[in-house]
């Protein structure tokens, strides 16, 4: 069987002698392959590789040691090149078949500064039980190792990958995570047990700039003053310009921290990134963008699209923690961003502050229910809407609201093809899309970005 593209989750895709549709994980466009197939249904099914009978051009030796045990960076295996035709296609039978609007307005895709150490957050686990290989598994050696400092094995809750290099940061990231493995188990301080919520060590997570600053938050399962101090001066000392070093006590079954307390141990309980002349205070737990070359990127096809005038009154809808919003602030008369999490509407407020910009006003609150007539009536009418939905798209009464408002311009910038090409085609009842650029912000895996560029038809 001939694998044709890719389809949803970097699977592989093609097409049985009988002509139903074959999804599949290890193969990669271009291979001709031998497949078992695990579950069938009516329309498609699920098959497990075989045999590779014959190698694709577009192959290649993946980069990481870590490949496909890691289950991170699928297309590593797949050239560059032909990641971004894939992607590109991706977003134009999207556009195509959901959106029903010809795919001559998608542009070329605009590739990756870099393929490699390009992303500015890692969350690490620790495991006292770690994933084991399929080749350690059929082996007669005894695994005396079972402590694990990396990634979630997908799939599997309690199970973690091993990482010894991670080339999705800056090799620091590697150096930190090493170290303090080494120094734990030297100090014989516990790895988590994810199944019965037990263990000292828990997660870490590593943030960076392009500043060059660097932050540190090691999350402990319980609160052990004397190991926390020994570990957290250890780190220090071995790495003095970290800009921020902190710690958590995460004594919750789940790994998430928002709900709780970062205590700052050294240096300053932030990062700062810049793009373009503006400056943003990235805390403990802010969002940003975890590729911020191509952010900057991003931004710019967004505001060229908007085509942003000194007197417009802008709507930035699900604003975060106003990254859009600031940047184009000193081009327009005033912008108003939207955001339901309150902390990254306290994180716009602060780098507002620090770029000592007075026209732009945040509000914390779920856009379907903010974004009304009182909203309009006390900001008024917009001239320019930017919305940047999370992947499952704008809500219906988001699309309906935006319909009733008619903003001569609307920039609709989006991480899921799908979802965005559903609301374009909702929204085409008022708006023509005029144009569609896709920006790769994760390469080796299936995720795209998109900036539409809308028009209000009774504007043209």
């Amino acid at each position: 069987m001939l694998m044709t593209g890719i389809a949803d989750r970097g699977k592989a895709v093609g097409r049985s002698d009988e002509g139903q549709v074959i999804f599949t994980d290890g193969a990669v466009p271009g291979d001709v392959i031998d497949a078992l197939v695990l579950r069938k249904k009516k329309s498609m099914s699920e098959a497990l590789v075989q045999r590779i009978v014959t190698y694709s051009s577009d192959r290649k030796t993946p980069d990481c040691q870590h490949f496909g045990t890691c289950g991170g960076c699928k297309w590593q295996n797949l050239k560059y090149e032909a990641q971004l035709k894939h992607k590109e296609q991706t977003v134009k039978d999207c556009i195509k078949r959901i959106a029903k609007i010809e795919t001559d307005i998608v542009q070329p895709i605009i590739g990756c500064h870099s393929n490699l150490r390009y992303r500015n957050k890692l969350e690490y686990s620790f495991s006292n039980k770690r994933w084991i290989t399929d080749e350690e598994a059929q082996s007669d050696q005894e695994i005396i190792d079972n402590l694990a400092f990396g990634f979630h094995k997908p799939g599997y809750f309690d199970k973690i990958v091993d990482i010894k290099e991670c080339l999705l940061q800056d090799d620091l990231t590697n150096q930190i995570r090493n170290f303090i493995k080494s120094f734990a188990i030297q100090h014989e301080l516990s790895f988590y047990d994810l199944r019965a919520h037990t263990g000292f060590l828990r997660n870490m997570i590593v943030r960076n700039t392009t500043n060059g600053d660097w932050m540190v938050i090691l999350i402990f399962g319980y609160n052990d003053p004397e190991k926390i101090k020994m570990i957290m001066d250890a780190t220090h000392l071995k790495f003095p310009d970290i800009k921020s070093l902190n710690y958590c006590i995460n004594d919750k079954v789940n790994d998430t921290i928002w709900d709780k307390e970062v205590l700052t141990w050294h240096g300053l309980p932030y990062i700062v990134q810049s793009l373009r002349n503006i400056k943003y205070q990235i805390g403990t737990k802010s969002f940003f963008q975890t590729n911020p070359i191509q952010a900057q990127i991003l931004f710019d096809v967004a505001v060229n699209y908007a085509d942003l005038q000194v007197n417009d009154n802008v709507y930035d809808l699900y604003t975060g923690l106003g990254s859009i919003a600031l940047y184009i602030a000193d081009k327009v008369k005033h912008v108003t961003g939207i955001e339901e999490i309150h902390d990254a509407i306290r994180d716009a407020n602060v780098n507002k502050a620090l770029n000592n910009i007075e026209n732009a006003t945040f509000y914390a609150g779920d856009v379907k229910h903010l974004l009304n007539d009182d909203f309009v009536q006390k900001h008024g009418k917009a001239d320019v809407i930017i919305t940047d939905p999370p992947r499952q798209g704008m809500h219906e009464n988001v699309v309906k609201t935006l319909l009733e408002l008619e903003a001569p311009r609307l920039v609709y910038i989006s991480c899921n093809p799908a979802t965005q090409a559903r609301d374009l085609a909702l929204l085409s009842e008022k708006y023509e899309t005029i144009l569609v650029q896709p920006v790769d912000m994760f390469p080796h895996t299936h995720h795209i970005e998109c900036v539409a560029k809308l028009q209000l038809k009774s504007a043209q």
